[in-house]
């Protein structure tokens, strides 16, 4: 009598607990809200850590200011466009789209040339090579973890099929 009172208790505490409400997990992997900025903020935000990073004066702050803002508004322009539209890009759109923003790229760091010193392009072009390795480095941990929850419920899923059968 005793066993079966035991055995009806862990199952329903087991049952209680598998019941309960899911808690919703952070967006993020560090647990860290993501910040909700106006274009302008973070404009002056990037300008201030870069004048940290390179060592900025006064002219150079002016210049980036304007560079920043400039870069700011055009991926947000793009990214309007790419939300408005629903369907995929063809090759050809990719291969226009990639060309332009290359072209973008080589026209930044020209610009970047005649602003900065020597020592400071190094240091930034430096501090752009980190950022893109860790970029590449979080794209992939991201991957991964998705892999992974969509193999648990498709082993779920699988698992729940066969107790239906």
């Amino acid at each position: 009598m005793k066993k079966l009172i035991t055995l009806a208790l862990i199952a329903t505490i087991g049952l209680s607990t598998y019941a309960q409400e899911k808690q919703p997990r952070p967006a993020r992997h560090d647990s860290k809200p993501i910040e909700k900025f106006t274009p302008e903020q973070r404009n002056e935000l990037m300008l201030k850590k870069m004048t940290l990073d390179l060592d900025l004066n006064a002219a150079q702050q002016k210049e980036m200011g304007k560079i920043i803002a400039e870069q700011n508004a055009k991926k947000e322009a793009f990214m309007k466009d790419r939300k408005a539209k629903t369907e995929k890009p063809t090759s050809d759109e990719l291969f226009a789209i990639k060309s332009k923003m290359l072209d973008e790229q080589i026209a930044m760091k020209a610009k970047m040339k005649k602003i900065l010193s020597a020592d400071q392009f190094a240091k930034w072009d430096e501090m752009k090579k980190h950022h893109r390795e860790d970029f590449r480095k979080d794209h992939r941990e991201g991957m991964r973890q998705h892999e992974r929850r969509s193999m648990k419920k498709g082993m779920m899923h699988k698992d729940s099929t066969n107790v239906k059968k």
